[in-house]
């Protein structure tokens, strides 16, 4: 499908929106932004195929808000060289209701050579000590701080954890030498994914319509 740019884009702007991410595949929709409001996702059997819309966003200066974080006991740990055995565990807890399929898709020695590359950095976010979520940060691209994956485990969705999580990684991604952060999020996602990576300080640069089989 064609990528749909909105208005007042740049030409560098349109060709990044064309860009594949670090994984050599087009940015595809990964971000499961957990909001306010609570919705139960449900799983989709396996070889359904549905259709979406693909958002690509961009932040290009560190945002100057900041989120305060919830009356909850949190704890956000960088995960050094997870197994992928435990990855595989994060990513299926938080991102199988969304229809997250793209690391399902590769074998263990291919994933394991991107969670264990130094220039992607994976966060959990511990409440009481329990896993809630993750977020990926990957600066394999020169220049540029990509939000591949984010999201929280369903049953901490709703409890104002999504925004303050969020809103660390993206100034943990800036503390870096980047210019640009970018990040997608597709009509799959929890409903106020795009709404809150807007408030977050990404704007829309383009969209483009897919089809995502579930596995």
């Amino acid at each position: 499908m064609e990528v749909s740019l909105l208005g007042g884009r740049t030409r560098g702007a349109e060709r990044r929106s064309r860009d594949r991410d670090p994984e050599g595949r087009e940015w595809a929709g990964t971000g499961s932004a957990s909001a306010e409001n609570d919705l139960t996702p449900a799983r989709l059997p396996v070889g359904e195929k549905h259709r979406t819309v693909i958002t690509y966003l961009e932040m290009n200066a560190p945002p100057a808000r900041t989120v305060p974080p919830p009356a909850l006991p949190l704890a956000i740990i960088r995960a050094q060289n997870p197994p992928v055995h435990f990855y595989r565990y994060l990513y299926e807890s938080v991102g199988g209701p969304w229809v997250w399929v793209e690391r399902r898709r590769l074998d263990d020695d291919a994933l394991e050579a991107i969670i264990t590359d130094e220039r992607v950095e994976i966060y959990l976010v511990h409440v009481d000590g329990v896993p809630a979520g993750f977020g990926e940060l990957d600066f394999r691209a020169p220049g540029r701080g990509h939000l591949a994956y984010f999201g929280l485990v369903p049953e901490y969705i709703g409890r104002g954890i999504g925004p303050y999580f969020l809103d660390q990684l993206v100034h943990m991604a800036w503390s870096h030498e980047i210019e640009q952060m970018t990040v997608n999020t597709c009509t799959l996602d929890h409903p106020s994914a795009l709404a809150l990576y807007q408030k977050s300080g990404f704007a829309p640069v383009a969209r483009r319509e897919t089809v995502i089989e579930a596995i």
